[in-house]
């Protein structure tokens, strides 16, 4: 029962995921003054937690490089508030989703009932031990059905990665070995790409990939080892086992209309460019 969890990730994440590679996302920021790319991203993603310091938001990030995080952050509070932010944000949610899926999909009632299957969802998660979810939690629901989606699904998948970076932790992962391990992995960012989004340095990373191979989760050739694959199931199995009371409380018929409707909207969103090419292996 606990896979269904693994399963709404993979079909609904791209529904909030998209708001990181949209253009409308980088012009909003940048019409605050907030620098491109990672001062951009540290800012739009913390903000529910209002202006907290480089500190929290590299522990609740958890794969970034706290020395990244540190050159963008509080800075970035100083050129925009949180509240100003998010509203940059939300509203860079709004014109991506009406471009992506065009103003017929928006207006449909598989949109309508997928919101409201997502909120309802969201209803179960409680922040005990989930910062990240927490800051988004507080925030005011949007109106607008699509909106609303973009929100709940926020929610959602917040709420499963507090879990994942405690199930991370009981591994004995640091953030940059997990991100290191997970490149390695079909569906992982590309090693090149982690690097880059994440901030670490070709030396940091091989010393990640150097402890991975002391513990025989990679090879010498830096592939992933049964001893990794078997590690990250449990830390998979792990994470959806922590993730699953939104899926317990909606029930299994209606989680699989949530997965099934999420699913045509994430495909719909990756054919109109959502992603970007060459991220992910």
């Amino acid at each position: 029962m606990t896979k269904i969890a693994r399963r709404a990730k993979q079909s609904l994440e791209l529904i909030h995921a998209m708001i990181y590679f949209a253009p409308e996302a980088a012009d909003g920021f940048a019409g605050l003054g907030l620098a491109p790319g990672r001062m951009s991203y540290y800012a739009g993603r913390a903000a529910p937690m209002g202006p907290v310091g480089a500190g929290v938001v590299a522990a609740t990030f958890y794969n970034f490089n706290p020395e990244s995080v540190a050159k963008s952050i509080p800075r970035a509070w100083s050129i925009a508030t949180p509240d100003a932010v998010l509203a940059a944000r939300l509203k860079a949610a709004d014109e991506a989703l009406r471009r992506m899926l065009g103003e017929d999909v928006i207006a449909s009632e598989t949109v309508a009932e997928t919101a409201e299957l997502a909120r309802e969802a969201t209803t179960a998660c409680t922040p005990d031990g989930k910062p990240l979810y927490a800051g988004h939690a507080d925030l005011d629901w949007p109106d607008e059905p699509h909106l609303k989606l973009w929100h709940a699904i926020t929610l959602l998948r917040e709420f499963r990665g507090d879990a994942h970076i405690a199930a991370l932790q009981q591994a004995e992962l640091s953030g940059v070995q997990a991100l290191a391990l997970h490149s390695t992995t079909s569906g992982g960012f590309t090693p090149e790409a982690a690097k880059k989004l994440r901030g670490w340095s070709d030396e940091q990373w091989a010393l990640a990939s150097r402890q991975l191979r002391e513990r025989g989760l990679v090879d010498a050739g830096d592939e992933i080892t049964d001893a990794g694959l078997a590690l990250r199931e449990e830390i998979e199995s792990a994470t959806d086992a922590m993730s699953m009371a939104p899926w317990s409380a909606l029930g299994e018929a209606r989680t699989e209309v949530l997965i099934r409707n999420g699913g045509r909207l994430s495909k719909a969103l990756a054919d109109a460019g959502a992603m970007p090419e060459g991220l992910r292996r």
